[in-house]
């Protein structure tokens, strides 16, 4: 997982493609605000969000 990331990330750097990386950091945040929210008491608050 951090390989394929370290390589995405690297090929973003080396290709000026530097947009990229926001949007690979915020649906990894969306996937583990997801994860944790299945679990945890705040879920209909989150789920309410979206």
């Amino acid at each position: 997982m951090y390989s394929l990331l370290k390589q995405i990330f690297k090929y973003a750097r080396v290709y000026q493609k530097i947009w990229i990386a926001p949007i690979i950091l915020v649906m990894l945040l969306i996937g583990v605000l997801l994860i944790l929210a299945e679990s945890s008491a705040i879920a209909p608050f989150i789920y309410a969000i979206f």
